[in-house]
């Protein structure tokens, strides 16, 4: 529509132009040349009149005239005398009038009232009455130059005169001088104006100074028969002047001056009979803009099929993927930046279809991950509960330890007084370092398999930092990926950028493909939308990766310390289990020695002190040991709740990718 619009704008712009253009040096040119023309017939009329006014002069201002009228304006000439003298002067002014067409009377009237006026041709007798007594009867007489002036009688219907007047005069002495009248018609004048053709509905005028009309190319009835212009009433004497007529029309008035009369000869044009050629560029012009409206709507339409219908497929094609269908592909049947455009579409849904495909993967494996380090983890978690149960009891055999060393004290003390218990009490201790020793040889056993137990979960937690690790490899190329795709979708959009300069510097011939570029860029906001939505998604997984990585890092070395830990606990055990076996052995020796009783007591004592140190050690030690498996246990829990995020984290990134139809 814009294209449209514009174009027809233009092409009517463009001859409106043509049109004034063309009008204004028509207007110009018809000056030039009806000043020309104007001038020229200027220049014949004063040849016409100067040949009346030198004929004149020749024929009626002669020796032979002056001395008729010399005679006849003396006093003493008698009636028969002026009758021979009036006869003569009737008979010049015939012939002159004979000889001078156009001419329709002559009068030759004295300056002395003795002699008579003499006429010929056809007299008015009020002119010739009133005529000594006029203004331009004096002026001749002062002046002496030649007067021309109009007919006295308005003419019929405000048209031109029917006849002019030539006045010039011989001034003689005393009273001997005399002035002859010539009317001459005023279509001689009127003949010469109408073989001026200026054009259709033009008129030439001849117009007095005080606004008569002597003459006119028009003829009766016409518009410019009874119109007089007005200019004769301006000093310059060649001039054209634009104005309006009595109808309103546009007119040319080209008016020059003649030198003999000072009458002013004008003539005036219709503008529009000027411009009927100019009229037929604006028709041109018309036609044109309506065949390039055609045009137009033909182009809009051949571009909307081939350029609109592709975009608005491409664009429903690009919301349905969006909702998740990547299985859209748009058809390529042209090469031109339709098709490229097509091509870069299809390319692009390829490669966001591997992603997708490759995350899809990847989202599995990071599943099977998280399902197995969660088993492990539970695993983990059960064998810590173990050992935090096994260390309890041998904390509760610690502690049995040292209260019967503290018994064994006390019996040591009153072994003296009580001798004849001391059977009993040894039968007791006996069993009672019987039951020491048993227990600490299940401390042994349980101190070894909470360190094979360490180890295991030790290299469990150094598969599982491996994995993860992997994990997040995996996770950060899924980041490189996007970033390749941003990257793509920031070149799209720099390439409609560049599209759009490149289309406004074409002006309107690249509106269009402005259309196209918009489009792109719109798609490519679009893709980008997309692509920040999986890549918030991603560093949701990389920031879990990593606080798994950091909480697995934390839990490595306290499987070391308590490794290191069990290993005392097992030396001490071992220490235990010696001093147990050394004890039995002298209970044995005093069973079978009764009479070293009393010196070996001193050594009891001392024994029996060594063995409430060796137990309170013990059970400090056993104390230390379930403090760090109940820490363990803590762990174990903390990573099982980690396994459990990372596999929710995993199950909603499958959720997402299954959004997508590949």
């Amino acid at each position: 529509m814009i294209f449209f619009f514009a174009t027809l704008a233009f092409v009517l712009c463009l001859g409106s132009v043509s049109y004034q253009m063309s009008k204004s040096t028509i207007k110009t040119i018809a000056k030039s040349s009806n000043q020309q023309t104007v001038n020229q017939t200027a220049e014949k009329l004063d040849l016409v009149l100067e040949r009346y006014e030198n004929s004149l002069q020749q024929s009626l201002f002669g020796k032979e005239i002056q001395e008729l009228v010399r005679q006849g304006s003396l006093a003493g000439t008698d009636a028969r005398q002026q009758i021979i003298i009036k006869q003569k002067l009737v008979s010049a002014l015939g012939n002159w009038a004979f000889s001078n067409p156009g001419v329709l009377g002559v009068y030759l009237i004295p300056e002395n009232d003795s002699m008579q006026s003499v006429t010929t041709g056809m007299k008015d007798d009020d002119f010739l009455e009133g005529a000594k007594q006029s203004e331009w009867f004096s002026e001749s007489l002062d002046s002496g130059r030649t007067l021309w002036m109009p007919d006295q009688v308005a003419p019929e219907a405000g048209g031109p005169t029917s006849l002019f007047r030539m006045v010039k005069s011989l001034t003689g002495s005393l009273g001997t001088g005399y002035v002859v009248v010539a009317d001459i018609k005023s279509s001689i004048l009127g003949e010469e104006l109408g073989k001026i053709s200026l054009g259709k509905k033009s008129v030439v005028q001849l117009v007095t100074a005080d606004q008569r009309l002597i003459a006119t190319s028009a003829p009766q009835g016409d518009r410019g028969y009874n119109q007089i212009w007005s200019v004769a009433k301006t000093d310059q004497e060649q001039d054209s002047l634009q104005g309006k007529d009595a109808e309103g029309k546009e007119s040319l008035t080209v008016y020059s001056t003649l030198g003999t009369s000072g009458w002013k000869l004008l003539s005036v044009i219709p503008v529009g009979e000027l411009t009927l050629d100019a009229n037929k560029i604006m028709l041109t012009t018309y036609l044109s803009a309506f065949i390039v409206a055609i045009l137009a709507i033909a182009i809009g339409f051949l571009m909307a099929r081939t350029i609109a219908g592709p975009l608005n497929k491409m664009k429903k094609l690009m919301q349905e993927a969006a909702k998740g269908n990547l299985k859209v592909r748009m058809e390529n049947r042209s090469r031109d930046e339709i098709g490229e455009l097509t091509v870069s579409f299809n390319e692009m849904m390829e490669q966001i279809t591997e992603l997708v495909d490759q995350t899809s993967k990847t989202a599995l494996e990071v599943l099977e991950t998280a399902k197995e380090l969660g088993e492990a983890s539970r695993k983990t978690a059960i064998s810590a509960r173990e050992i935090a149960a096994s260390t309890e009891q041998f904390a509760t055999g610690a502690a049995n330890l040292a209260r019967e060393a503290e018994r064994g004290n006390e019996l040591t003390e009153q072994i003296t007084g009580q001798m004849k218990y001391f059977a009993s009490v040894n039968r007791e201790m006996g069993d009672s370092a019987l039951n020491v020793g048993e227990s600490s040889k299940r401390g042994i056993d349980q101190l070894a398999e909470l360190e094979v137990q360490t180890d295991l979960t030790g290299q469990k937690t150094a598969a599982l930092t491996e994995r993860v690790n992997g994990l997040k490899e995996t996770a950060s190329s899924v980041l490189d990926v996007l970033d390749v795709i941003q990257n793509i979708t920031k070149q799209t959009n720099i390439l409609s950028l560049n599209a759009t300069i490149e289309a406004a510097r074409a002006g309107a011939a690249g509106r269009g493909f402005m259309v196209v570029a918009d489009e792109i860029r719109g798609l490519a906001e679009q893709s980008r939308q997309s692509i920040e939505m999986v890549a918030g998604i991603a560093d949701g997984i990389m920031n879990e990766m990593n606080e798994t990585v950091i909480a697995l890092s934390e839990v490595t070395p306290l499987f070391g310390k308590q490794r290191e830990a069990v290993k005392e606990t097992n030396a001490i055990f071992y220490d235990v289990q010696e001093q147990m076996q050394a004890f039995i052995d002298r209970l044995d020796s005093v069973t079978a020695s009764i009479e070293q009783l009393v010196v070996s007591q001193g050594v009891l004592s001392e024994s029996m002190g060594n063995v409430s140190a060796v137990a309170q050690q013990s059970s400090a030690t056993s104390d230390e040991v379930a403090s760090l498996s109940g820490e363990q246990q803590n762990v174990s829990e903390m990573l099982v709740q980690l396994s459990n995020n990372l596999e929710q984290a995993s199950t909603k990134l499958e959720q997402k990718l299954a959004l997508f139809k590949i």
